[in-house]
């Protein structure tokens, strides 16, 4: 596409040359991932004809023979996803800057192996007779699935020629450059390291009382779901701590969490809900593309789990606004009679092709109900949580870990998506300078 069949005319007479150049290179990961510079080594080949006349056009290639790291062992970058970019800068008779751009197409390339990138192309009309050196210098390497990101890379060292052009006199003149332009643009960084790095805001709800909260003092009277008609309950907010798998490690965090409930019928739908948003996005999140989930530990007179979930972002989350978890729902059909509890169980959040999984180390009753056993009823499911411990009745729980440190590593989910765009090189370990 870089070459036409003039410019191919032009150089035709001339032997191509193919020189290889390795430099130290310092590659800033997309911003949203929150990882320092690192380093590494390039190894770059130039390809371009020995010799050339003053107006021609001829095309120049870059290939890769090293990039600077593996792939770390993150996210395996799917195919067609990978698209290099950069600078080739001409020096001596005349001077450039050469914009270069491989297409995007790349194999598969799974965790832990060797990058795979495209070769570069560019094209430069020659002005003046002489020696013109080419140079290789800062490149781009662009990822666009789960969303567009970045990593920049500069030499952090004089880096030597790789290709001399001999021009000879010749008719025309013209630009320094030609073909492409020479600012190759940036996309967004998108994606975070940090999804909410604590639960979201919900609205306030009233504090419970003791025969409406969670433990052993809490529930409401008798077998038939509700003393007195009630037909909505309302939990006390219990500080959950979770154990947390996620893709890029094992993360420990305390979130507070509160379970409501409404009687219908025999049922109760139940309605979940995190308190407080601590953090604003580091970065654009597209709609769509945050999904969580949980299964609500049944206890007491009935055992089993209930599945609630909450629907997915429905708008961009813009750069600086409020990261929010939804209230999460489903419905709670009994499978014994007597007083059952209800208690946050393993959080499951989904988001750009990533799962992130937090596990309570320990469980915390948030409501107790008076149920009666209906038809198909939950009675002989098994919790997933971690040890129990009863829950008190009535007022807040004592918060004790710093909402700022609630859920973090579920700001690693959106995060670890993002750093497909930086896997090229941000696990590689930074070399003493």
């Amino acid at each position: 596409m870089l070459g036409g069949a003039g410019v191919l005319l032009a150089v035709a007479a001339a032997p191509a040359q193919a020189a290889e150049v390795s430099y130290r290179t310092e590659c800033i990961p997309p911003p949203i991932s929150g990882l320092p510079p690192v380093e590494g080594t390039t190894k770059v080949e130039i390809t371009a004809p020995a010799e050339a006349k003053v107006g021609d056009e001829v095309t120049v290639t870059w290939k890769f023979v090293q990039a600077a790291s593996k792939n770390p062992d993150v996210l395996d970058l799917d195919k067609d996803t990978v698209k290099p970019t950069g600078t080739l800068k001409a020096a001596g008779a005349q001077t450039a800057d050469i914009a270069m751009e491989g297409p995007r197409s790349n194999p598969a390339i799974p965790k832990n192996s060797e990058m795979k990138l495209s070769d570069m192309t560019g094209r430069l009309k020659l002005t003046a007779a002489g020696e013109v050196t080419l140079t290789p210098d800062a490149y781009n390497i662009n990822v666009n699935k789960p969303i567009s990101t970045d990593t920049k890379c500069s030499p952090k060292e004089t880096v030597q020629p790789a290709a001399t052009i001999k021009v000879s006199g010749g008719g025309g003149s013209g630009g320094t450059t030609g073909g492409l332009p020479t600012v190759v643009p940036t996309l967004p960084t998108g994606v975070p390291t940090g999804l909410p790095t604590g639960p979201p805001t919900g609205s306030s709800s009233p504090s419970p009382t003791g025969s409406e909260t969670g433990g052993d003092g809490g529930g409401s009277g008798g077998a038939g779901g509700g003393s007195g008609g009630r037909t909505d309950f309302t939990g006390r907010e219990v500080q959950v701590p979770y154990a947390c798998k996620t893709p890029i490690g094992d993360k420990n965090a305390t979130s507070p969490v509160q379970i409501n409930a409404r009687k219908d019928g025999g049922s109760f739908d139940l309605t979940v809900r995190f308190k407080k948003s601590v953090m604003d996005s580091p970065a654009d999140i597209p709609k769509d593309s945050v999904k969580p989930s949980m299964e609500v530990v049944v206890g007491g007179a009935d055992k089993g789990t209930v599945h609630v979930e909450g629907p997915t972002n429905a708008s961009d989350i813009k750069s600086g606004d409020p990261i929010e978890i939804p209230d999460l729902t489903g419905t709670y059909k009994p499978g014994a009679s007597g007083r059952s509890t209800l208690s946050p169980g393993v959080l499951t959040i989904k988001a750009l092709g990533t799962t992130t999984t937090c596990t309570p180390t320990k469980s915390e009753v948030s409501l107790t109900l008076g149920t009666s056993q209906q038809p198909g009823g939950t009675s002989g499911g098994s919790s997933t949580s971690g040890g129990t411990s009863g829950g008190t009745s009535g007022g807040l729980a004592q918060t004790g870990a710093d909402d700022r440190g609630a859920l973090k590593a579920l700001g690693l989910v959106a995060g670890t998506a993002i750093l497909l765009g930086g896997a090229v090189f941000t696990f590689l370990p930074r070399r003493a300078r």
